[in-house]
């Protein structure tokens, strides 16, 4: 019976994403058009631009969720599309995407910047540094590149949410496993509650109790998605010193004997 519960769970869920992907593009869809469409739709004042911008924001911050979901419930069923993909550049995206979902105003400050190293630099003064082991350059993955890219940007809006000031992103790889470290200096976790935050619709809050204030599937969801991809996901953190949590991934997936990735 609990195995049964759980199917019409899981199909409930999955029935329900498809049902809202719609509505939630219409949304998108409409709110681009009154940004980028002013000559035929009137002109929008400074006030009215920024409040359409954030309800864009949280549209594509929705349609991104969404389509996280389907993703860990593709991941369970054995779904993969592997290819080639570059690792220094994914991740210097996947942390433009959750700057743009957890630090608005700094996104808006990085559009306005003319090249890389300009971006390097302002992120820097915003305490947020990336860290490259020479080895990763021009390190390609043979993986699927949407769920690397949820996971690690999971891990990236988590450590920008929870930082007091600084998140340091690290990257590096040996005996052909790429590991990806990403820090914040928050309130940290007491070794007690690190299984718990890899478990759905839990959270931990600054003094260590269940909180209810999200769904808490981001962590949960990664750790899902890396297991599948033949990986896993350990925490480092101790309470009021921080957290760090490392991803370490092959560069290939595993394939068993009978052919299925592992």
């Amino acid at each position: 019976m609990k195995k049964e519960n759980e199917f019409f769970r899981e199909i409930d869920i999955e029935f329900l994403i498809h049902e809202l992907k719609d509505p939630v593009a219409v949304i998108e869809t409409g709110v681009r058009t009154l940004l980028e469409r002013r000559e035929t739709h009137g002109p929008l004042s400074a006030r009215q631009e920024k409040t359409l911008k954030r309800v864009l924001r949280n549209a594509q911050k929705a349609r991104s969720m969404m389509y996280g979901l389907l993703e860990i419930g593709r991941s369970q069923a054995g779904c993969f599309a592997c290819s080639s993909f570059q690792l220094v550049p994914t991740i210097q995206d996947t942390l433009m995407q959750a700057v743009e979902s957890v630090c608005p105003p700094v996104f808006d400050q990085i559009n306005s910047l003319d090249s890389p190293e300009e971006t390097l630099a302002f992120l820097s003064s915003q305490s947020i540094y990336i860290h490259l082991d020479s080895e990763v350059s021009r390190l390609e993955l043979n993986q699927d590149e949407v769920k690397f890219r949820q996971i690690a940007g999971n891990l990236i809006k988590n450590a920008l949410h929870h930082r007091k000031q600084r998140v340091d992103i690290g990257l590096g790889c040996r005996n052909k496993m790429i590991w990806l470290e990403v820090s914040d200096d928050g309130p940290g976790i007491d070794a007690e509650h690190h299984e718990m935050v890899f478990r759905r619709y839990t959270q931990v809050n600054a003094s260590n109790a269940l909180s209810r204030s999200g769904h808490g599937l981001g962590l949960a969801g990664a750790l899902i998605l890396a297991q599948s991809m033949g990986g896993t996901i350990k925490i480092i953190s101790q309470k009021g010193k921080g957290a760090t949590f490392r991803l370490t991934l092959p560069l290939a997936p595993l394939v068993l004997q009978t052919g299925e990735i592992l």
